[in-house]
Formats: C-alpha cells, structure tokens, sequence
C-alpha cells in the first residue's frame, strides 16, 4: 500500500513515520509513505502556493493551481484510490474508516494550511474529507499523521501479532476491556482472579462482559447501533 501527503510542511511529518510500527511497516515493504512539498508546483520563484480570499476576510487561501497541478503530476504514475482532504469540517474519523482505507491500494492525503484550500479543488478532486475531532489545528500536518498510523497498523502483517489489532477498541464497536500484566497484586489491588485460571474461554467471556461494561459506561453512543 502506498500513502502519499501532499504539505507545504513536509518536515512536520518525517519523524512520526521514522519509528515504531510506520517504520517497521516500511521496511517490510507493507507500506510505503511518500511526501510531497507542495511548493514543488508553486506558481512563482517565491514559492507562493497561497493568495487572499475573495469577498474579504482574514487568513490566506491555498490556491488552484499549484493543488491541480500537484495532483495531476502525481497521478500521471496511476490514479489514486482516494484523494482525502484533512478538514475540520469533513467526516469524523472512525475505525471503521481506518478498516475501509486499509484496504487501498494508493492514497493521497492534502494537508490544508491558512483558511484551507480552495473550494474548487475539493469540488474536482477530493474523494474524501476527513475530521479528527471538534478542534482546528494549524495544519493538517498531525492530522494526517493520525489517519496514516490508523491505516497502517491494520494493514496485514505490520503488527506482530495480527490478532492485536482485531481486539483494538472500536473494532467491534466496543471499547476495549481492562488489561493486566505481572505482578499479580500492585499496592493492594490484584488481577481478577478469572485471568489466572489459565481458561481461554473464561477469560474470552470475561472480556467481553467487561469491553461491554465499560463501554456502556463510557461511550453508550457505540452501542446506540445494537
């Protein structure tokens, strides 16, 4: 799987994919993760990809041209899946989404910046506008960061162990259950006495119960569904 970002930072995004699983994921050859600066197809020697908004107003607008002209550069090698712009006001990221994307086999991710990019661009070329959250950062740098990490771990083969991801929070639309580890009691408070019985169809039973309890208890809105 291949995910390119197209950024007028690129340097923001180096580190998060140098380390842990995106680096392990890269050099398995599962995925590859390509940056693009957009000032490569900026419209003057100043590297300008940004003009003011018509109509008025504060804050700079990332501009046609240089989108367009990135866009159609890129997709001279093949066309892409999807195309996501990161925007406040797009879809809520989920992990159902994170499921859905794994499975492509070229992405593209458009960082916005300043009051975002123009709306031609989104009306001609995204496929798919994707939030993080209720919050605006100041570019989609770091959201795209999250959204890559998402999809990559999932990708078959990345994790160690594939059955990890399979019982992540949101996978079944539950959060996950209370985990444990040695020692057996910490400061008075020990293990439930269920993960010691060495039953896998207990302790299955037992996590169940508690990802459903505990998701009842903090997010009922998953279970709205059932």
């Amino acid at each position: 799987m291949t995910i390119e970002i197209l950024t007028v930072l690129p340097e923001l995004l180096t580190s998060p994919f140098e380390h842990s699983i995106m680096k392990r994921a890269q050099e398995k050859g599962l995925l590859e993760i390509k940056l693009h600066s957009l000032r490569d197809w900026a419209i003057n020697k100043h590297g300008q990809v940004d003009d003011y908004q018509y109509g008025g107003g504060a804050g700079m607008v990332m501009m046609c041209e240089p989108l367009a002209n990135a866009i159609d550069a890129l997709e001279k090698e093949s066309k892409f899946d999807e195309i996501i712009f990161m925007t406040p006001d797009g879809n809520r990221f989920d992990q159902k989404q994170a499921n859905g994307l794994s499975l492509k086999n070229r992405i593209l991710i458009i960082c916005g910046h300043y009051k975002g990019i123009d709306q031609r661009i989104r009306d001609l070329y995204v496929t798919r506008e994707i939030s993080i959250g209720d919050y605006v950062l100041s570019g989609g740098e770091l959201a795209a960061a999250v959204v890559v990490d998402a999809i990559g771990r999932i990708i078959p083969g990345v994790l160690n162990d594939e059955t990890s991801a399979l019982t992540d929070s949101f996978q079944d639309n539950l959060l996950a259950p209370p985990v444990y580890s040695r020692p057996a009691e910490f400061r008075g408070l020990p293990v439930p006495p269920i993960l010691l019985t060495g039953d896998p169809k207990k302790v299955e039973e037992w996590r169940q119960e508690q990802a459903f309890l505990r998701t009842k208890q903090r997010r009922p809105d998953l279970l709205d569904g059932e």
